[in-house]
């Protein structure tokens, strides 16, 4: 039994024994657990006050603090996407704030981000705010946090408010979009600038250069089209219009410039008169083709390219501002100047050239100029075309009066052709050819037209021949004025050979005949004889040989005779040639015929008779008193007769009741005007 019992406490001995080591090895286990926990435990008393801190504001109970943490949920899911959209835009900034013109595809895909992410600010901002302000009011109400806290809490909220209210989305991106867009209007300039060139044309040819099928690359256009559809959903429009007008009006004005324009600024008053721009008026209309088919017609072309998809009111105003700023404007004033300037006949084949290129732009001009936004243009072409009509129709209507005022001065003191008659017979000529009869008559069928009349054909071929019967009237009363019958047939031999010459073979010529032709030949045949028995031919009388056969009275009577009749001819002669050596004959075959008719009426019996005589008086001491001119020079001075001499043209003035008509028909030569 003791034994039992032994065994029994020595095998609790060692049981205890075993429990005790396990439990002091938990001890140290335990203990070095501790001694690592020490400083974990040190660090948190230390953060304990800043947490303290943090909470104190919070004054709530348990369940007042359950029931806002509903508010606080729903508020901090929109505000939290409000700040990582937020935070997004500003990751969109390096790209936004690049070169454009490196990815423009790119960089326009970015700034469509910002768009979006401006957008979903601007709707979702005063969301969270609003639910914000909620909790703050909550708290507030239920004594959550204290005073100075929710003080804190509202002022932010304040100043979140007045950002969201005051250009959201410029405070919101910091001006990023701004920067953007400004980017791009800058990159729609170079676009612009850098592919515009001007085009050429050669003025002193009036050769036109080919145009392009557009101005512009496709490529260039595609990426103008890119960039104006993210200007205008920015509203920036207007500005994207006012830098293409800019860009594409200085190009059209280099083009211009090129052509030295510098005519189309003349005014009214420094007219001296109509021939002073009458050079200018075709370089005008080579010019304003150039500028109609060309220029203008290729900024149409563009502005339809570049802003067709945007409406048709746009691309139109665009182009119209254009054609008005670049020039258009200056080339139809010109014409209004050309209209105002002083009234001459001479004017009236001006304005028909005018007419002639306008109406050869017509379908040009309507095509392109004909939209609401064009409406300066229209008003200015309708104001010119009907100053140009009207300023034709009363010049051609008003000829006839001024050459039947012309008969009332009197003919030219040196029988010449009057500049009336050569400027008519030319004048009317022009007017009966190709290039001006349709243009005359298409204007008098419009001017009488705006009067209700009908107008026939005939009406101008009646006014050509009514002013051609008024200069033959005009010949007629002029041949009757002369006091001298001798320049009076002078004056009619030049005047009929003129009519003859230089209406043979013309238009004109052939309106008037081969009958009314072959007379005014035949008046010219008849004055020349006339003329010549009446002056010249009169010379030969006084070498008469009367008296000198076989020298019957003696050698010193035959002296005697030779030299009175010689110093009679030299008496005539010299004063026949002084009085005629200032007639003028105009036509140089008429002249060299007539001084050589001149020629063989006198120096042949000349010749011979002071071959015969001379020998009479050759040996008297006073003998170059009647042997005054040989045989050569009698000759020479005779073909010098009838020059035109320099620098007198023929003129005359226009003048009518009213006065309007007062001015000179200019000479074809560009001289000064001066009386006949």
């Amino acid at each position: 039994m003791a034994s039992k019992a032994n065994k029994e406490k020595i095998g609790n001995l060692i049981a205890a024994s075993k429990s005790l080591r396990v439990s002091l090895d938990k001890s140290k286990a335990i203990g070095l657990a501790l001694e690592k926990a020490g400083p974990r435990f040190e660090e948190i008393n230390q953060r304990l006050p800043f947490l303290q801190a943090a909470v104190r504001p919070i004054r709530a109970d348990k369940d007042a603090l359950v029931a806002v943490g509903g508010h606080i949920n729903r508020a901090v899911g929109p505000a939290a996407a409000v700040l990582k959209v937020f935070d997004a835009v500003h990751g969109l900034e390096n790209s936004l704030l690049s070169d454009p013109r490196n990815d423009l595809p790119g960089y326009l895909a970015v700034l469509k981000r910002l768009e979006e992410a401006l957008r979903f600010l601007s709707d979702n901002c005063g969301l969270a705010i609003q639910w914000l302000d909620d909790i703050v009011e909550y708290m507030e109400d239920n004594a959550v946090a204290d005073g100075g806290y929710l003080s804190n809490l509202k002022k932010s909220l304040k100043s979140l408010r007045e950002c969201e209210n005051a250009e959201g989305k410029v405070q919101l991106d910091g001006g990023l979009l701004e920067a953007a867009l400004e980017k791009l209007e800058n990159e729609f300039r170079r676009l612009l600038t850098e592919h515009s060139v001007p085009l050429s044309m050669s003025s002193s040819t009036g050769e036109q250069a080919c145009i392009a099928p557009s101005p512009l690359p496709v490529t260039v256009i595609q990426k103008l089209q890119a960039i104006l559809w993210r200007l205008i959903a920015n509203d920036r429009l207007e500005k994207c219009i006012s830098i293409y007008v800019e860009v594409r009006t200085l190009n059209v004005r280099a083009s211009l410039k090129a052509l030295n324009l510098d005519y189309l600024d003349i005014s009214v008053s420094e007219f001296n008169d109509v021939q002073s721009i009458e050079g200018y008026i075709a370089q005008w209309g080579r010019h304003l083709e150039f500028a109609v088919k060309h220029l203008f017609e290729a900024e149409y072309k563009l502005c339809n390219d570049v802003f067709e998809r945007i409406g048709v009111d746009v691309w139109m105003g665009c182009f119209a501002k254009i054609a008005a700023q670049a020039g258009i404007l200056a080339f139809l004033q010109f014409g209004k100047t050309v209209t105002e300037s002083k009234k001459d006949p001479i004017k009236l084949l001006k304005l028909l050239d005018i007419f002639a290129s306008l109406n050869k732009l017509r379908l040009d001009f309507n095509r392109l100029f004909g939209g609401a936004a064009c409406l300066e243009i229209q008003n200015l072409t309708r104001d010119l075309i009907k100053s140009v009509i009207e300023g034709a129709a009363e010049i051609f209507w008003e000829l006839l009066v001024q050459v039947e005022l012309q008969r009332q001065n009197p003919p030219p003191q040196d029988g010449s052709v009057p500049k009336l008659v050569s400027f008519i017979t030319d004048y009317c000529n022009k007017l009966l050819g190709d290039d001006y009869k349709p243009i005359l008559t298409q204007v008098l069928v419009i001017h009488r037209s705006w009067k209700h009349e009908k107008f026939q054909e005939r009406l101008l071929i009646n006014e050509v021949l009514n002013i051609m019967k008024a200069i033959e009237l005009n010949l007629e009363t002029w041949i009757k004025a002369y006091g001298d019958t001798t320049l009076s047939n002078l004056f009619a031999m030049n005047n009929h050979w003129h009519l003859f010459k230089q209406l043979r073979g013309t238009k004109l010529g052939d309106l008037l005949g081969d009958s009314w032709l072959r007379e005014h030949e035949q008046y010219k045949d008849y004055y020349a004889a006339v003329f010549l028995r009446d002056s010249w031919g009169k010379l030969p009388s006084h070498l008469s040989r009367e008296g000198l056969i076989l020298f019957s009275g003696g050698r010193a009577t035959a002296r005697d005779l030779v030299k009175k009749r010689l110093k009679m001819f030299n008496e005539s002669f010299d004063e026949m040639y002084k009085k005629q050596s200032n007639w003028v004959v105009s036509e140089k075959d008429l002249r060299e015929k007539t001084c050589q008719l001149i020629v063989q009426a006198v120096v042949p019996v000349y010749r011979s008779y002071m071959q015969n005589y001379g020998p009479l008086v050759e040996q008297d001491s006073s003998s170059s008193k009647y042997a005054k001119y040989s045989v050569q020079t009698l000759e020479k001075m005779l073909m010098s007769l009838f020059l035109t001499k320099p620098g007198r043209f023929n003129s005359f003035k226009g003048r009518s009741p009213s006065g309007k008509f007062n001015n000179g028909v200019a000479d074809h030569r560009r001289t000064a005007s001066a009386v006949m």
